[in-house]
């Protein structure tokens, strides 16, 4: 079988995390995505680079799998060569400013002229209405707006980001999804429609199981830190020999899981005991427990708590750190962790595509040098001679 997404064609102009997240997703999953880019680079090209001569591998693992085409959307022949291929594509996407799109003439409802069948997708930091629609945004300003700052971090310190993207690949995989729905929808209805993800209704979405603890008394679910409220145990030990990131997390929440673990560690009377036959019951005891499991984890490894551990049922997870994950034996058996070859970079492994589709395997390829497909694409799609090329170089319109 083919590819899931193949036959699809996104005209793709977005930068820097939160649009390639979503369209590198696409690219995945089959896709055709065509990385519209400036002569000069999209912006992350350059970004965190540690050499500035080659792309940076902020930009490497954002944008596996796509094609480079060059394109000045500034200049009229520009902006007349993307709407030429506006009927020859399925989707667009965008995460620009406020209005950027409007200003060029290539907004939703320009393009939707062009092509009735066009799926616009854009993602903003806020959204196209409300109060908050000018604002521009970034990773941790839509966690601090979207509520997951308010949680991070310990009780009595101050709010804290996560370096997980939640606001920006997290709003690239919600607008993969809305992509997805209207390109499904298309099927039915014979057009496209505008599929709009802001990063802060993103971030609120993956934190919301937390107001369930609001809830209850009406008011601000407060920090507190690795724990859960009115779960134990449920938090972070520490384990030998002491490093930084010597560290497993527990979880056990039924009693079976209780139970085990009590035994594990040498307490096999608190697994029968009717004070902690729930992990609510266990809760007021809480600060107990986690001394008697730590007084366990302090001796081993993080690697033998958690094959001990995870072997009699009990939930937990060592801590991980990037080099241990990029060698992980598991996630490279997976497909999660892929060796690919850069023609600048060389040899290196990087996260590959969560998402496992049983006929429909994923096959990563190296993010594209700039401009790398502008001639192949330019010449296939839109029928320009090497004469036309030239003369669009010269006029730095590619």
């Amino acid at each position: 079988m083919g590819k899931a997404l193949e036959g699809i064609r996104v005209l793709d102009l977005t930068q820097y995390e939160a649009g390639c997240a979503c369209t590198q997703m696409l690219a995945w999953l089959g896709a055709e995505v065509l990385k519209i880019e400036p002569p000069a680079g999209e912006p992350g090209r350059a970004t965190l680079s540690d050499r500035p001569d080659m792309d940076g591998y902020y930009f490497l693992l954002l944008n596996a799998n796509k094609k480079s085409v060059t394109l000045d959307l500034k200049r009229e022949r520009g902006r007349a060569l993307f709407e030429a291929m506006v009927p020859r594509a399925d989707v667009v996407v965008e995460n620009f400013g406020p209005g950027t799109m409007d200003r060029l003439g290539l907004g939703y409802d320009a393009l939707r002229r062009i092509n009735l069948r066009i799926v616009f997708a854009s993602i903003k930091g806020f959204g196209s209405k409300g109060p908050y629609a000018e604002y521009k945004s970034f990773e941790w300003i839509s966690q601090a707006m979207g509520g997951s700052m308010s949680l991070t971090g310990e009780p009595d310190g101050t709010p804290m980001r996560v370096t997980a993207g939640l606001g920006d690949s997290g709003s690239g995989l919600h607008c993969a999804i809305g992509i997805l729905a209207a390109i499904l929808q298309r099927q039915a209805t014979g057009v496209g429609q505008y599929v709009e993800v802001a990063q802060q209704d993103s971030v609120i979405n993956l934190v919301r199981v937390n107001f369930r603890d609001h809830y209850p008394q009406d008011r601000p679910v407060p920090r507190r830190g690795n724990r859960v409220y009115n779960t134990a145990p449920c938090n972070l030990y520490r384990c030998a020999p002491g490093g930084p990131n010597d560290y497993i997390y527990i979880h056990a929440a039924s009693i079976e899981m209780w139970r085990a673990l009590m035994r594990i560690v040498g307490r096999p009377e608190y697994g029968e005991d009717p004070r902690f036959i729930t992990r609510q019951k266990r809760w007021p005891y809480v600060e107990e427990i986690d001394q008697i499991i730590e007084a366990w984890t302090v001796t081993r490894t993080k690697g033998e708590a958690m094959e001990i551990l995870a072997g009699a049922g009990v939930p937990c997870g060592a801590v991980l750190d990037t080099g241990e994950l990029l060698a992980n034996p598991h996630l490279l058996e997976r497909g999660m962790m892929v060796p690919v070859d850069h023609p600048q970079r060389g040899h290196f492994t990087m996260p590959g595509n969560p998402v496992h589709l049983s006929d429909s395997p994923t096959e990563v390829t190296p993010a594209p040098l700039l401009g790398e497909h502008t001639a192949e694409v330019l010449a296939a799609l839109l029928g320009q001679t090497p004469a036309d090329l030239e003369a669009l170089r010269a006029d730095r319109v590619i």
